[in-house]
């Protein structure tokens, strides 16, 4: 599902104009990105948390070269899903 299926979906379920469902969930994904950027984690119950993993510093190969590189500590944005979306997701492949 893109993120024109999600407003399309959302206009036809509410009756919103595309236009303005468009804004809202641009706007939406806007304030999460710039909250995470921010170092801050986004909550939304039951449906699952926008956080900040933190990755340590540590050696890696280069093998086309074979050297040895060092990646630094970095953040990386991650989605952990609710429980209840897990087992509505989970419910749902059995079927």
């Amino acid at each position: 599902m893109t993120k024109a299926d999600i407003v399309n979906e959302i206009a036809k379920n509410t009756g919103i104009e595309k236009v303005t469902v468009q804004k809202t969930v641009e706007a939406f994904m806007e304030s999460v990105k710039d909250s995470m950027v921010a170092g801050n984690n986004v909550y939304l119950r039951g449906f699952g948390s926008f956080i900040v993993k933190k990755r340590a510093k540590k050696t890696a190969r280069n093998i086309s070269k074979n050297t040895t590189i060092i990646i630094p500590a970095h953040n990386i944005p991650a989605f952990k899903p609710a429980k209840t979306f897990i087992t509505k997701v989970k419910s749902h492949a059995k079927k």
